[in-house]
């Protein structure tokens, strides 16, 4: 039985039910554009495209971005969330990014002028190599020179929000893209719109993410993702802490370290398995748990 009176963004529906509908266009264009102030010239527009990309291979064809659009002048957005730590997460992104870019490959005399391409991931967890820079959240990469740090190419451009070190309270936030932030890590613990926050983008916003005025089959598919949000980070978070004092009684850093990490990869084998009870590809359950197909295909009792 829910209890919530508004969903949760880091659930799939919720997610897109936000930034992924044609009628809540205006939502993803206010965040894009606080995201992206610094850039060059706002959006105007934007135009959702198909967010499958269908290569030539069977790897290609596994690629699924959450939100694909572009904007009036041809640049590509691609917004992804992420609730789970992958691995090799850094390298998805840059694969990702090549699919917009060869998709502006033209025939006979093209010169090789390229739209910019912008990845944008809102990330549930923190990459290890980042732990240090607590107080840093934002993280927006651009291909540059080591020796002056300046801008060696301005057209690819990948950005990272690392939300759990976004902490600051209600009080605390400034900007407008503070204000972003703040709902999308708080957005399931209101009972109603806070007074700093009633701007129209803001009210449309929680409008749009009240559970009680979803159709009988958009409640139920934001329970299913919601049940998956659940099944991933529950057993996450508890297994993590067994294998952390798995490793404590080792008493050795090395050995902490591979509690914590089996800890972590037996929660999302447990996941899984939930998963694939629910109905759920093995394409899917990859993507959602950060396991290859193989170790979902080769867990026991998987296909009982």
């Amino acid at each position: 039985m829910l209890i919530e009176k508004y969903i949760n963004p880091f659930t799939d529906f919720g997610f897109k039910r936000i930034f992924g509908e044609e009628n809540q266009k205006e939502l993803l264009l206010d965040f894009l554009n606080e995201l992206l102030r610094d850039e060059e010239g706002g959006i105007k527009s934007i135009t959702y495209l198909k967010a499958d990309q269908l290569g030539k291979g069977a790897i290609d064809r596994r690629a699924v971005f959450d939100i694909y659009c572009e904007n009036e002048r041809g640049e590509k957005f691609i917004v992804e969330l992420q609730k789970t730590k992958q691995k090799f997460f850094k390298d998805r992104s840059l694969y990702y990014s090549t699919f917009p870019i060869r998709k502006q490959a033209q025939r006979a005399n093209w010169n090789f002028e390229l739209k910019a391409v912008y990845l944008m991931a809102i990330l549930d967890f923190v990459f290890d190599d980042n732990k240090e820079q607590k107080n840093k959240y934002f993280y927006k990469v651009k291909l540059s020179d080591i020796e002056t740090n300046k801008v060696f190419y301005n057209k690819l451009t990948f950005i990272y929000l690392e939300m759990p070190k976004f902490t600051k309270t209600l009080d605390e936030i400034e900007t407008r893209f503070e204000k972003w932030l703040y709902v999308i890590r708080n957005l399931n613990q209101f009972d109603n719109i806070p007074d700093k926050l009633r701007e129209r983008i803001f009210e449309r916003l929680f409008e749009a993410a009240e559970i009680a005025k979803f159709s009988p089959d958009q409640f139920d598919s934001y329970e299913d993702s919601l049940k998956i949000f659940r099944d991933l980070n529950n057993p996450f978070d508890t297994a993590t802490e067994d294998g952390f004092n798995k490793g404590m009684k080792e008493g050795l850093k090395q050995g902490i370290q591979q509690g914590i990490e089996q800890g972590k990869y037996e929660a999302m084998q447990s996941a899984a398995k939930k998963m694939k009870q629910e109905g759920l590809s093995i394409a899917l359950i990859a993507r959602l748990t950060g396991l290859t197909e193989d170790d979902i295909l080769s867990l026991k009792r998987l296909n009982d």
